[in-house]
């Protein structure tokens, strides 16, 4: 039982790292959390036009998911799972940020890449085509998010994968439910793939 709070501890923490704060004010954009959505997530950073900075916020926060359930992983599967949760808890309620942190979609792919590739695989090709096609990153995230634990259902390789799974995707849906509130009424913000031209 120790352990298994020391991992969740220390999984939080890593979450905990706002990566998209950090890397537009260190690039002179200021707080994100002031722009678009206020979110500190890569969508949001997206949102500067700057791409290769949202690109690093991904990847950030994709590494953030990823390292500490491939540490945790060695020490069984149990850690894994626990890892994988409080990671991804950690970058939707940063301790740094009064708990105030983004949607935690980023963070959830990379921790799951690191458990069940084929997963993460599977629930990241199901975002991108709904991205593409109706250009709404929300839309996009609720529908990989929910198909995820069928995803882990298919390829679990614990009996208790899928309900972990579940837990996340309850959490990560339950985050965007402005998002979805906004879909409804057709207020939601698309996802620009190049810059508008003045």
């Amino acid at each position: 039982m120790t352990a298994i709070l020391l991992c969740a501890f220390l999984a939080y923490l890593a979450g905990s790292i706002p990566f998209g704060l950090i890397l537009t004010k260190a690039m002179g954009y200021g707080d994100i959390r002031a722009l678009g959505s206020g979110n500190i997530g890569a969508t949001n950073v997206l949102r500067t036009g700057n791409k290769a900075l949202a690109a690093a916020t991904l990847f950030c926060d994709l590494g953030k998911g990823f390292v500490p359930v491939i540490i945790a992983g060695r020490y069984g599967a149990a850690m894994a799972e626990t890892a994988l949760i409080f990671a991804a808890l950690g970058h939707i309620f940063p301790v740094w940020l009064d708990f105030k942190g983004g949607k935690g979609v980023a963070t959830a792919c990379g921790a799951l890449l690191a458990f069940a590739w084929p997963v993460a695989a599977a629930a990241f090709a199901t975002w991108l085509v709904v991205a593409l096609v109706f250009r709404y990153s929300s839309l996009a995230a609720v529908i990989a998010a929910a198909a995820a634990p069928l995803y882990t259902w298919w390829f679990a390789a614990t009996p208790e994968a899928p309900l972990i799974v579940l837990l996340l995707a309850i959490v990560v849906i339950s985050r965007h439910r402005d998002n979805i509130a906004r879909l409804l009424r057709g207020e939601e913000g698309r996802i620009a793939f190049t810059r508008k031209r003045a």
